[in-house]
């Protein structure tokens, strides 16, 4: 039988299909097997509109508990079943942190996800269906399996990597945030946090990796954006930034964009880190 799974040919440089251009989803947009996922920071954007039939993950509401690390198994599980995906959805993820859900779905198991390769603005400016009504997919009846430990890093994971030769730590946050100028991206500080970097981090913002349209370069230009300690080395890589959007974003450029192996995700990133006391940390 023809599955949703079919139907996206890979971009070059992508040979797992992982991209869908806004064509392909349009044409599967009302599939029951394909489900869509608006990753955001908030709710304002997904109220103003949103893709037809979307739903919303809210990082700070649904994905992260109030010490900014990733929510329990159960908690996940619920917002999972509540978006209407099952063991054989397609998982189509856009929005401000797409990468985010995607690594999410990936961790617990999920083989059949992908990305739109486009902005939301760009998605709305081709005329595509766009709705401002909630979405509420009838349940799915996925189950989380066990965490890939080979795309997920803790900060004990982190603190061992420090000075270690075979494992290089990729701040992926601007340079404000990585000087320790600023704690989060706005430019605010927080209290009893501090700001700077993990001490031996590689800084490696990810600025330069979209077109003008939002989608992905491709991966010869991807590679250029990137140090040579990040490419190169032969050894794992982890990456972080202040609440894993865009270590997650820099985990699939390198991952399935670029085809680099070894690399894990420090989900908890500088929200947690940064508020740990005691965690090693340089700074101004």
């Amino acid at each position: 039988m023809k599955t949703a799974t079919d139907a996206p040919a890979p971009r070059p440089g992508t040979p797992d299909g992982v991209l869908v251009d806004p064509g392909w989803l349009y044409a599967h947009l009302y599939d029951p097997r394909v489900r869509v996922v608006e990753v955001d920071v908030s709710t304002a954007a997904y109220h103003d509109w949103h893709i037809d039939g979307a739903v919303l993950w809210n990082i700070y509401a649904d994905l992260k508990d109030a010490d900014y690390r990733l929510t329990g198994t159960a908690a996940l599980e619920q917002l999972v079943t509540r978006s209407g995906i099952g063991p054989d959805s397609t998982v189509v993820f856009y929005g401000y942190a797409p990468a985010l859900g995607l690594w999410l779905m990936k961790l617990y198991g999920h083989a059949d996800v992908r990305i739109l390769d486009c902005s939301r603005d760009t998605w709305r400016a081709g005329g595509y269906p766009c709705s401002t009504a909630a979405s509420e997919p009838p349940a799915g009846g996925f189950c989380l399996d066990g965490e890939d430990a080979r795309i997920r890093a803790d900060r004990a994971a982190v603190r061992e990597a420090i000075g270690q030769p075979g494992t290089t730590l990729v701040d992926v946050r601007s340079p404000a945030e990585y000087r320790g100028e600023r704690f989060w991206p706005s430019g605010g500080m927080e209290p009893g946090g501090r700001a700077g970097h993990v001490p031996s981090a590689v800084h490696q913002p990810i600025d330069g990796i979209y077109r003008e349209d939002g989608s992905f370069r491709t991966a010869a230009e991807l590679r250029r954006v990137f140090a040579p300690a990040v490419l190169d080395s032969s050894g794992e890589l982890i990456t972080y930034c202040t609440i894993g959007g865009r270590a997650a974003t820099a985990w699939f450029v390198l991952t399935h964009l670029i085809g680099r192996d070894r690399v894990r995700v420090y989900d908890g990133s500088w929200a947690e880190w940064g508020r740990i006391p005691g965690a090693p940390i340089e700074g101004p």
